[in-house]
């Protein structure tokens, strides 16, 4: 669809004014980043991938009534989404040792925790996303202690949904990142909302069978097949199947209407 004005550009996704007020258009790239964008390449078509991923899990969450900002997808790349005030944070959420937390405590990737851990990083490129605790989010403003509850209350919910999700289609979820916002529905009080994306792109997914990786790990330690593994987690899941003879390497938006009859 025809752009709009750009209010925000990321790493992965580009904010466009929506059409109506108290909406934004969110556009998938096919960018790929790691370590705070200091390695950077091109993956066609993971944009597409991500939207169709994304859209599938946000809906599947509406359904248990977790809120979010999904209202729908536009096209191949694009999403019509609530606007809402982005909280400084990222929450993520460990079922599993990996990453930085096997780093921090010297513990061996691929332990089970005993229970789900969750950790809260100030957004901020240029300082790293460092670690936080609940006294620096409440002393310095960034949320609530009841939105922190509520942050506690939804990620859990969510943890919980998705574990059962993906231990069905043979993915074992070992963790992954989140993202709130208050969003401002007709002059009501304000509600903490699930916002962002879920996708491969912040979710470490194993297969639950031999341990490979499907998800950003693929890039981030150059083990290749990253759109592969991308597009095995999108085909568990039952998505995407109106475009296996789509050209993912287009890297313009198509419309619902050429694909879906």
């Amino acid at each position: 669809m025809a752009k709009s004005y750009k209010l925000y550009e990321g790493k992965a996704k580009i904010m466009y004014e929506g059409p109506e007020p108290g909406t934004i258009i969110q556009y998938f790239k096919d960018d790929a980043t790691a370590f705070n964008n200091q390695k950077h390449d091109l993956i066609a078509g993971k944009g597409v991938i991500n939207n169709r991923i994304s859209e599938y899990l946000m809906t599947k969450l509406t359904e248990i009534g977790v809120p979010n900002h999904f209202i729908r997808r536009l096209n191949m790349r694009e999403q019509l989404i609530h606007e809402v005030e982005m909280l400084p944070l990222e929450i993520v959420v460990r079922n599993v040792v990996a990453g930085s937390l096997a780093k921090r405590f010297g513990l061996e990737e691929s332990t089970q925790l005993q229970r789900s851990i969750i950790e809260y990083y100030y957004k901020s490129d240029k300082l790293g996303d460092p670690l936080i605790s609940e006294g620096h989010i409440s002393c310095f403003g960034w949320a609530t202690t009841q939105d922190i509850d509520d942050i506690i209350t939804l990620s859990l919910r969510i943890n919980d949904f998705l574990l059962g999700l993906f231990l069905g289609i043979g993915i074992r979820l070992v963790d992954f990142k989140l993202e709130f916002g208050r969003w401002y529905n007709n002059n009501e009080a304000a509600q903490i909302i699930l916002a962002d994306e879920i996708s491969p792109d912040n979710c470490r997914l194993w297969d639950l069978a031999t341990n490979k990786k499907m998800d950003k790990d693929r890039f981030r330690r150059d083990l290749g097949g990253v759109k592969e593994a991308y597009q095995e987690v999108a085909s568990r899941l039952g998505v995407l199947p109106e475009i296996n003879n789509v050209d993912l390497n287009n890297h313009s938006s198509v419309s619902v209407k050429e694909l879906v009859t």
